[in-house]
């Protein structure tokens, strides 16, 4: 399919990074919002890329997640301001479980100026951000070890099964717009049940990227968790369902 240039430039840009806003487009092709929006619609349109709000997402696999230095570079300031938040709601002296996520790893990175944390993960990254902190409490969940430095399979859910915790914060690869909680890996997800099945409040963070995303195995419905973490509100049939499970939304 042939395109006009700055459409094609905005496909390419979308594919290399997974998402792209309309602000930064506007900026580097020096045109309008409302132009970049227009590009955006057609191209939805037609198949090429996902229109999101305040930018468009690439349409990939729904049976092959990004990879993960890639999904670690993507929306690194809206996962920030998610963690930040998250955070926040965390107080002192409180047991949680940490999943697998490039956004939970944020925030980890958030709670270093917490006192007294005990921590279940079954993220090799989040594992390593937090050991350093002598009066964080940090246990591993063992299993197998993913190239992302997730930990999943039978031994990583019963180790979180011995638990019962304050919070858990776990991430996702995608919402549908009826409220599925969508994944890739079918063993990761055994193990995200089991932390919000342990858990007294589940935190799910997720930047609006994951709205409308495909992946093929499903976690459970939106009405799992207790509050949804993200930098957009959701397209208006998401935001539905939210009202109606009564999930609170948290936009920063």
């Amino acid at each position: 399919m042939n395109l006009p240039p700055r459409q094609q430039n905005i496909l390419e840009r979308t594919r290399e990074r997974g998402y792209v806003s309309i602000d930064e487009l506007a900026r580097a092709f020096t045109v309008t919002p409302q132009t970049i929006r227009r590009d955006i619609n057609q191209m939805a349109t037609q198949g090429l890329l996902r229109r999101i709000h305040g930018g468009a997402a690439s349409t990939a696999s729904s049976i092959r997640n990004t990879e993960y230095a890639m999904r670690a570079g993507q929306m690194r300031e809206e996962k920030r301001r998610i963690a930040s938040a998250i955070a926040a709601a965390i107080p002192d002296d409180a047991s949680l479980f940490i999943g697998i996520g490039t956004t939970t790893e944020a925030v980890a990175r958030a709670l270093l100026g917490h006192r007294q944390l005990k921590v279940i993960t079954n993220n090799l990254h989040v594992a390593a951000t937090l050991a350093g902190k002598a009066d964080f409490e940090v246990l591993l969940a063992g299993g197998s070890v993913r190239s992302d430095g997730g930990v999943v399979g039978q031994a990583a859910a019963d180790f979180i099964q011995q638990f019962k915790v304050d919070y858990a914060v776990i991430g996702i690869s995608g919402i549908d717009e009826d409220g599925s909680l969508l994944d890739f890996d079918y063993q990761e997800v055994r193990v995200s049940r089991t932390i919000i099945d342990n858990a007294r409040q589940v935190l799910l963070a997720a930047d609006s990227s994951k709205y409308g995303r495909n992946a093929v195995v499903r976690l459970g419905p939106i009405g799992l968790v207790d509050h949804l973490y993200s930098d957009a509100p959701p397209p208006s049939g998401l935001g539905r369902r939210l009202q109606a499970e009564k999930v609170v939304l948290h936009t920063n």
